[in-house]
């Protein structure tokens, strides 16, 4: 029994329409004659209008019919598609959404949107074609239809299609029979009626058409002008026709028809509710543990037969968990393509001309991580805009192209994903982060400092070089949410900027937050994980080079050095180190340090388990896990080990 709520499922499609609408609308922008887009916009917001009146949003019906409206004399070449009715069509768009969220509007808000819109129509430029009379004289039409056999399984249904060919003119409607089959071979769920329609109405060909519009492609439709002599013979000739003629009769698109929607079915895809992914991504973490268990057991056990079972689950446990960490993958075009949107009002906004350029949208992160990379990336998008980009003018005075230039990129990187914003503009004034950073005190006056480290106390709390507060930015808040949001997807942040060509922000975020593979190793007497991705290789740390390391750590590996941080004394657990101590090397990006532990034990499917409040802020862990033994298992947050190496070496080659 489905659990689905009608009302839930018509606003996930009407959000999905809207997003098609946004997205039309904006190439619309670019491309205002473009046939195909102006299609794409009249068909999304006339299924939106459609769909809104059947399931009871009937506010959202009638808002939707006004720009449906304005839309089809676009298409029929009476108004222009101009960057006005574009923008008061995206406005009238975020109006929809609301309606469609049910969320409560402002009294007036529709109608002020409405005035823009027909203002925006009425207003605009030189038609393009010659609209049709009003009084244009009555025409009449021959109109011959059926729907495939499985219209009424699949929700269509055609008493709304002959309502709307009454709503054209005058209609006379006649039922066809000859594809009935006997009623013991009759199956009550398949449609083998047809109807033929006289219509008589002052539009043309293209008003009929349109009340088929969404079901053209798997239907049969003749479509027939007749003379004001030919109806009633026309009629009457047709009733005498055996079904065989009539059957012989339809046109060669039937079977083309059939075939192209045989041909559909084969990829064929299924909605799934977001929070059934993350219950069976729960189960299947619990699986893991428990295959985690079995391995254990089996390992200690001279049973031949548990030890072949226990090897099955575990490679039948690992192939559940890659297909589901698949299924739960998206593509970041569905965080890009959000910003498309937002570049076009940021524009509004500042003044200033800005490109956006889009790489890498087919990469793939998990939906978890898309959802909670959105408010970031808005920040970030946001402030390259009114920080980073200089206006037209001051483009131009400084040899640069008018527009500026905003560029999401994406790659994936071993199990990371490297999300990068850049723009071509000032870039930062570290001046300007200096003072402010001494007048907020954050720094002493004169204190010394990297570039790297002067760059990012942009993401201090509370910090803004902003002149003036704006409806963008000034008011210190959102950079330092940023880095938090980031750190808490277990990722790493990390800034870049040459004065006058602008900046770069980068992000690696992993790929997934639920399971990972982990080598799993021994400090003292307590267990910790490495997430494998970020293991390079192990190698051994002998007694006498651990005696010669002592004031720095450092080792060579293959003529370079590469510093290390013994575990044991970071995590202070006043152990003696075992006689052969070992080095996993770990990398974030092109950094690289080694970790001192005493043991290594093998690899371990990894199911992270967040850290309570308590610990949360506990810097050089991201979460734990659950060993097989029923122990707890800290897991080591690569990103944070590895600045700490770093900054350890700058320490001593400053000291030395």
């Amino acid at each position: 029994m489905s659990g689905l709520d009608p009302i839930e499922t018509f606003r996930q499609e009407a959000q999905e329409l809207l997003e098609q609408v946004e997205q039309g609308l904006l190439d619309l922008a670019h491309r205002p004659g473009d046939r195909d887009l102006i299609d794409a916009v009249f068909r999304g917001l006339h299924t939106l209008k459609g769909s809104g009146a059947m399931f009871g949003f009937d506010a959202l019906a009638a808002f939707t019919h006004h720009c449906e409206t304005a839309f089809d004399r676009v298409r029929k070449g009476e108004v222009p598609a101009s960057p006005r009715l574009v923008a008061c069509v995206l406005a009238a768009q975020d109006h929809m959404r609301a309606l469609a969220e049910g969320r409560t509007v402002e009294p007036g808000v529709g109608e002020a949107l409405l005035a823009d819109l027909h203002a925006a129509v009425e207003g605009g430029d030189t038609p393009v074609a010659a609209a049709e009379p009003a009084d244009a004289a009555a025409r009449i039409w021959k109109i011959r239809f059926s729907l495939p056999a499985d219209a009424l399984v699949n929700g269509a249904r055609p008493l709304p299609l002959l309502d709307e060919l009454r709503d054209l003119g005058e209609c006379r409607v006649r039922v066809v029979t000859d594809d009935v089959p006997p009623l013991e071979d009759l199956i009550p769920t398949e449609c083998r009626l047809a109807w033929e329609v006289l219509l008589t109405t002052p539009h043309g060909r293209e008003a009929i058409d349109d009340v088929f519009i969404f079901v053209i492609d798997e239907m049969t439709l003749d479509v027939e002008e007749l003379t004001a002599s030919q109806p009633a013979e026309t009629i009457a000739a047709q009733d005498d026709k055996p079904a065989s003629t009539a059957q012989a009769e339809k046109p060669a698109e039937t079977n083309a028809a059939q075939d192209t929607r045989a041909a559909k079915t084969g990829g064929e895809t299924v909605r799934v509710p977001a929070e059934r992914l993350d219950e069976m991504m729960d189960r299947v973490g619990e699986l893991v543990i428990a295959q985690s268990r079995l391995k254990q057991l089996a390992s200690s056990s001279l049973d031949t037969a548990l030890r072949a079972v226990a090897e099955e689950i575990e490679r039948l446990a690992a192939e559940m968990r890659d297909t589901m960490m698949v299924v739960r993958m998206v593509p970041v075009i569905q965080l890009f393509g959000r910003f498309r949107r937002l570049i076009h009002d940021l524009q509004n906004d500042t003044g200033k001309k800005i490109d956006l350029q889009i790489e890498g949208e087919t990469t793939e992160l998990d939906k978890t991580v898309i959802e909670r990379l959105a408010d970031p990336l808005v920040h970030l998008v946001r402030n390259a805009a009114d920080h980073g980009l200089e206006t037209p003018e001051q483009r131009l005075a400084a040899g640069k192209p008018e527009a500026g230039l905003i560029r999401l990129s994406a790659r994936q990187s071993g199990a990371e994903v490297l999300i990068t914003i850049t723009d071509d503009g000032r870039g930062v004034d570290r001046d300007r982060v200096r003072a402010k950073a001494e007048e907020n005190g954050l720094i002493t006056p004169g204190q010394v400092l990297t570039d790297n480290e002067l760059l990012n106390l942009i993401f201090a709390p509370g910090f803004s070089t902003a002149a003036t507060i704006t409806n963008l930015s000034g008011r210190g808040v959102g950079m330092d949410v940023v880095k938090k949001t980031i750190e808490g997807l277990r990722g790493a942040l990390d800034i870049t900027s040459n004065p006058g060509e602008g900046s770069v922000v980068s992000l690696r975020i992993p790929l997934t937050l639920a399971i990972i593979d982990g080598l799993l190793v021994r400090v003292g007497s307590s267990r910790f994980v490495i997430p494998l991705a970020n293991v390079e290789e192990c190698v051994e740390l002998s007694p006498a080079q651990d005696l010669r390391s002592t004031g720095r750590s450092l080792i060579t590996l293959r003529d370079e050095l590469v510093p290390f941080i013994r575990l044991r004394e970071q995590f202070k657990t006043g152990s003696a180190p075992d006689p052969h101590q070992k080095i996993v090397v770990v990398s974030t990006g092109q950094d690289r340090v080694g970790l001192v532990v005493d043991q290594i034990l093998g690899d371990h499917q990894t199911v992270i388990k967040p850290l309570s409040s308590f610990h949360a802020d506990v810097g050089a862990f991201s979460g734990a896990t659950i060993l097989g033994d029923g122990g707890v298992a800290l897991i080591l947050d690569i990103p944070t080990l590895v600045q700490l190496g770093q900054r350890h070496d700058a320490q001593m080659r400053v000291a030395g």
